[in-house]
């Protein structure tokens, strides 16, 4: 499960850093690079790792894992 999270954490980055340049004014340097084709392909990669991180993210940061409520053990 590691290598899925370091995955849709790179392609977060990709995805991430695209969309910055893009509100900057900058052309899609994604599709630049990669072309029409390859680009909605990552695209779409991105928009699933963004996926997986939301569905997985709890369980694997630490940071989160900490902050988790206490139990209350049943009652209300």
């Amino acid at each position: 499960m590691k290598i899925v999270h370091i995955v849709a954490f790179i392609l977060l980055v990709v995805g991430g850093l695209n969309w910055g340049l893009v509100g900057l004014g900058v052309e899609d340097v994604v599709t630049r690079f990669l072309g029409e084709g390859l680009a909605q392909i990552v695209f779409i990669l991105v928009g699933l790792a963004a996926i997986v991180e939301v569905v997985t993210h709890k369980k694997s940061c630490t940071a989160c894992a900490s902050c988790a409520p206490a139990s209350t053990g049943g009652t209300v």
